[in-house]
């Protein structure tokens, strides 16, 4: 594995526009994902189902997402939904850039060889990363 970035190196930038979303922020947004707009009392159904949250938290998890320009809210047949902004495939982007710039130098490789040493490829795995390296092959 690479030697880990010096402290002294600036921490690596998300990509313009794509804010920073907790955990528990991230739960907000998947549900969104799936669903589509919800209200706020569909998300609290939802997240009390699956997270065990009651409405303040709930609430202030749409708020800090409404500040943080990840969600909006729209107002029609007299209540209030909220909408994301950021598209899944942004956040999958922005958090997977994070990750790799943060333990593995920005190197792809170091960390596909940190997950193929700690889990076992099953053979259809290693068939797919051989597709993929082969594609990315085919486009150069």
């Amino acid at each position: 594995m690479s030697e880990a970035p010096s402290s002294s190196r600036k921490p690596p930038q998300r990509p313009t526009g794509t804010p920073r979303i907790s955990s528990a922020e991230s739960q907000v947004m998947q549900a969104l994902w799936a669903r589509g707009a919800m209200s706020a009392e569909e998300l609290k159904a939802e997240l009390r189902a699956a997270e065990g949250w009651g409405e303040a938290t709930v609430k202030t998890l749409i708020n800090r997402l409404l500040n943080k320009g990840a969600l909006k809210s729209q107002r029609g047949d007299g209540r209030t939904t909220y909408v994301p902004l950021l598209s899944r495939e942004d956040y999958l982007t922005a958090e997977s850039r994070s990750l790799l710039d943060r333990l593995f130098g920005g190197q792809l490789s170091p960390l596909v060889a940190h997950f193929a040493r700690q889990r076992q490829l099953s053979p259809e795995d290693i068939a797919r990363l051989r597709r993929l390296i082969a594609d990315f092959d085919e486009e150069d």
